[in-house]
């Protein structure tokens, strides 16, 4: 059981106290910001359990529906409540949403209906993508390759490796 299973946290983004939601089909509490913002906190691997269209997300879903949450400044750098170290802005890569991560113990926090918008997909901008993956390749070709780097590859082991990557930041 980890500590956040037992202590109350404070709500990264409106600083309002975190109530723990245990979840029956992933067997686990999560901490909700029920009385300020919405948000969610998910320790290290348990957003894993909710982010995809066929896990269930109902008990979370009962906890926020029908209430009025603060709003808060989305933009806004955040610490981890277990942490106390800033997280870290990154993108889901589904619904266009970006998620604050704690590098330090890998939690996640979420903003009020952030959780829908990944479940749902969404359409997702490929453009920071592809840009970042074709300057990491075409840098890593002129490495490797030289003057010949600058010759189309439509596909190779070392593209798909940089797409991957690149794919993971956006």
């Amino acid at each position: 059981m980890s500590d956040n299973q037992e202590k109350d946290l404070v709500c990264p983004a409106c600083g309002e106290i975190m109530k723990k939601v245990f979840i029956p089909d992933a067997g686990i509490n999560i901490d909700i910001c029920i009385d300020g913002c919405g948000g969610i906190f998910f320790d290290n691997r348990e957003f894993n359990k909710f982010d995809e269209p066929n896990e269930s997300v109902d008990e979370i879903l009962r906890m926020v529906e029908g209430r009025t949450f603060k709003k808060v400044d989305e933009s806004e750098q955040r610490k981890c409540p277990l942490c106390r170290i800033p997280m870290v802005k990154m993108g889901s890569g589904k619904g266009g949403v970006q998620i604050d991560v704690c590098n330090k113990c890998g939690a996640k926090f979420l903003d009020n209906g952030e959780l829908l918008k990944i479940r749902e997909g969404g359409e997702v901008d490929n453009t920071k993508t592809d840009e970042l993956m074709n300057s990491l390749y075409k840098e890593n070709l002129r490495n490797v390759l030289g003057e010949n780097a600058n010759k189309p590859i439509k596909s190779s082991p070392r593209r798909q490796f940089f797409e991957d990557l690149a794919r993971k930041f956006f």
